[in-house]
């Protein structure tokens, strides 16, 4: 896949506190395989992981030290700066200004209203991820929000996107819509079981056995913040990598 319209997601990045043991735990996980680290000019450190041989995820170190672990969705875009006139009149706020990695990508980092923090990714010849769905690529990315009726008016403002709401046991699920193709979802932090857990982006990656990949991960120390749970999607499962970032993986419910 190489042509990916505006709005949609094209990249996840990992930005962590150690590199190296970022990637002793997801290169075996997914069966990444890692490239040398980006010698274009603005990509310091910065890694790419491969699936399949084409790109499906990068990671980095963290600048900020108080910035926690975390991965980050990037939607493609063709006009970063329009991106960012979007963003700050809908209340969004500019994390990061564009930066350029020449003959790759033009990026920004934002902060939606609620807190929620993602990127953009204008191609400068890399259009992002190569792959998607696949085992060991992204395949759903998932805003969990504690503002849902504001998050509606923000992205469909920045990016275009029509709520599709669907009822959900005691909660409404929402699936972000781009020219009524689904992008990504919407889960309301609804409830005391969230805590202090502040509004942030989730990305899932296709597995194929969950439960395997969730024991295969616990043996390299992550720790699981969501059991394994049938969804009509899927059967899915939370964890937490030995650095302190979330992530999610998707695989086909057992029978």
């Amino acid at each position: 896949m190489t042509d990916i319209p505006p709005g949609a997601p094209a990249w996840v990045d990992l930005v962590t506190t150690d590199l190296d043991g970022a990637t002793r735990f997801y290169a075996p996980l997914f069966g990444w395989a890692v490239a040398e680290a980006d010698p274009q000019a603005g990509a310091d450190g910065h890694l790419v992981f491969h699936q399949q041989g084409k790109p499906v995820a990068g990671a980095g170190l963290r600048a900020d030290p108080q910035q926690p672990p975390a991965w980050l969705p990037y939607l493609a875009t063709d006009d970063v700066e329009g991106v960012c006139r979007r963003v700050t009149a809908a209340g969004g706020f500019i994390l990061t200004e564009p930066v350029d990695v020449p003959g790759s990508r033009r990026t920004a980092l934002f902060a939606d209203p609620a807190g929620a923090s993602f990127g953009v990714w204008q191609s400068l010849g890399m259009p992002g991820a190569e792959v998607f769905d696949v085992p060991g690529s992204l395949t759903w990315p998932e805003l969990t929000t504690r503002e849902w009726d504001g998050a509606k008016e923000f992205y469909g403002s920045v990016f275009g996107w029509t709520a599709d709401d669907q009822p959900m046991g005691p909660i409404t699920y929402t699936t972000w819509q781009l020219d009524g193709r689904p992008v990504a979802g919407m889960m309301p932090m609804f409830g005391e079981d969230w805590g202090d857990l502040p509004s942030h982006w989730m990305v899932y990656f296709a597995v194929t056995d969950t439960d395997r990949v969730v024991a295969e991960a616990i043996r390299m120390g992550a720790t699981v913040a969501v059991q394994p749970t049938d969804l009509t999607r899927g059967r899915f499962a939370v964890l937490t990598d030995p650095q302190g970032a979330f992530f999610s993986v998707l695989g086909t419910t057992p029978p």
